[in-house]
């Protein structure tokens, strides 16, 4: 396995689970605490939001920085 492979795996894994994450918010605020047996694993409600928004931070800031990695210039000189 090559690294650009590696790389573009991580940025598809990366997309895929920011777009779950992301459609877990609740345009109300309810957050997981919507979902009912899922919001016990965090304290409150307010918790579990505070978690998704780290976590939403976090994998955007992959996503766009492995984005600008494999640019195709970037890609060319490189490659």
């Amino acid at each position: 396995m090559t690294l650009i492979t590696i790389l573009r795996t991580i940025w598809a894994i990366s997309a895929v689970c920011l777009i779950i994450v992301v459609l877990l918010h609740s345009p109300k605020g309810d957050g997981l605490g919507g979902l009912g047996g899922q919001a016990q694993l965090f304290t409150s409600t307010k918790s579990a939001e505070t978690t998704l928004n780290r976590v939403t931070w976090i994998l955007t800031i992959l996503f766009i920085g492995l984005t600008i990695l494999m640019s195709p210039k970037l890609l060319g000189q490189l490659g």
